[in-house]
C-alpha cells in the first residue's frame, strides 16, 4: 500500500512542460530582441529560399551547385526550428513548451545539425575531387552518385539521434521545469531529469562519435590535401582560382564547426552559462542566414544565376 502511494505521489510529480527562461527576465528588451531576430529569420528564410529556386530553375547544375541547394533548404528548416517559438515567447511572454514538444524541437535540431555535418562533408569531397583529382571528377562525382550522397545524408542525419532521443523520451521529469536557454537542448534538458541518465548520455556519446565525428573527420583530411595541392600550383594566377571555388566553403565549415565546438565544449558553470548562450545564437541563428549571404557573394554561379534571374524579371 505504502508503494502504491509512493508511485502515485511521483505521478502526481511528473511536470508536463517546461518554461524556457531565454534571455533572462529583461522584459524592456522583449521588444528589441523581438524585431531583430524577426529581422534575422525573415533575411535567413528569403535568402536561402532564393538559392533554392535559383538551383531548381537554373539548367547549370555543377554538383556543388546541387549541394548548395540542399544546404539551403537545411538551414531554412533548422532556423526554422528554434526561431519561431523565440519570436512566440518574446512576443505573447509565454516562454512554455510541453515536454513531448521540447523533445520533438531536440530532435528535429539535432537530426538537422547531423545532417549538416554529413553535407559539409559532401561537399569538401566535392571540392577535394575537382582540385586534386580533376581528369576524375566528372567521371566520379555524376549525378547519380550526388544523388544518392544527398538521400544518404538526409536519412543518416534523421537516424543519428533517434537513439538516444527516445531514450530521453522515456526519462521521468519532477521538477524543477525551468531550462535556462531560448531552446530545447540536449544538456539543458538532462539537468532535469530526476531519473539516472547515465546510460543517455554514453548513447548521445556513442551517437556523436559514430555519426559527428568521422564527416568531421574527412572534411579536414579533404582540406589538408586541398591546401597542399593549391600550394604546389606554381602560378600565382591558377592558385588563387583554385583556393576561390572552395573559399566559400572553406569559410562555411570554419563556422559552423568553430561555433558548435565552442558550445559544447564551454562549461555550464554559471558565469559561462550566458556566454554558451551567445555561441548557440551565433551556430543555430546566425549560421543560417550567414550562409546564403557568403555564397552568394564569392559563388560565380550563385551569382551568374542570380543575374540572369535578374534579367529575366526585368525584361517581363
Amino acid at each position: 500500500m505504502k508503494l502504491m502511494t509512493n508511485i502515485h505521489e511521483r505521478n502526481q510529480m511528473n511536470i508536463t512542460e517546461f518554461i524556457l527562461l531565454g534571455f533572462g527576465d529583461l522584459p524592456q528588451l522583449h521588444i528589441l530582441l523581438f524585431l531583430v531576430f524577426l529581422v534575422i529569420y525573415a533575411v535567413t528564410v528569403a535568402g536561402n529560399i532564393l538559392i533554392i529556386v535559383l538551383v531548381v530553375t537554373d539548367q547549370h547544375h555543377t554538383p556543388m551547385y546541387f549541394f548548395l541547394g540542399n544546404l539551403s533548404c537545411l538551414e531554412t528548416c533548422y532556423t526554422s526550428t528554434i526561431l519561431p517559438r523565440v519570436l512566440a515567447g518574446l512576443l505573447t511572454g509565454d516562454r512554455t513548451i510541453s515536454v513531448m514538444g521540447c523533445i520533438a524541437q531536440l530532435y528535429v535540431f539535432g537530426s538537422l545539425a547531423g545532417t549538416e555535418c554529413f553535407l559539409l562533408s559532401v561537399m569538401s569531397y566535392d571540392r577535394y575531387l575537382a582540385i586534386c583529382k580533376p581528369l576524375h571528377y566528372a567521371a566520379v562525382m555524376n549525378g547519380r552518385l550526388c544523388l544518392q550522397l544527398v538521400v544518404g545524408l538526409w536519412i543518416g542525419g534523421f537516424m543519428s539521434v533517434s537513439i538516444f532521443i527516445f531514450m530521453i523520451s522515456q526519462l521521468t521529469f519532477c521538477g524543477p521545469n525551468e531550462i535556462d536557454h531560448f531552446f530545447c537542448d540536449f544538456r539543458p534538458i538532462i539537468k532535469l531529469s530526476c531519473t539516472d541518465t547515465h546510460m543517455v548520455e554514453v548513447a548521445s556519446f556513442i551517437s556523436s562519435s559514430i555519426f559527428t565525428l568521422p564527416p568531421f573527420l574527412l572534411t579536414v583530411a579533404s582540406y589538408v590535401y586541398i591546401i597542399s595541392t593549391i600550394l604546389r600550383i606554381p602560378s600565382t594566377t591558377r592558385r588563387q582560382k583554385a583556393f576561390s571555388t572552395c573559399s566559400s566553403h572553406l569559410i562555411v565549415v570554419t563556422i559552423f564547426y568553430g561555433t558548435l565546438i565552442m558550445v559544447y565544449l564551454v562549461s555550464e558553470s554559471d558565469a559561462l552559462r550566458d556566454l554558451n548562450k551567445v555561441f548557440s545564437v551565433f551556430y543555430g541563428v546566425l549560421t543560417p542566414l550567414l550562409n546564403p549571404l557568403i555564397y552568394s557573394l564569392r559563388n560565380k554561379e550563385v551569382k551568374e544565376a542570380l543575374r540572369k534571374a535578374l534579367l529575366r524579371f526585368f525584361v517581363f
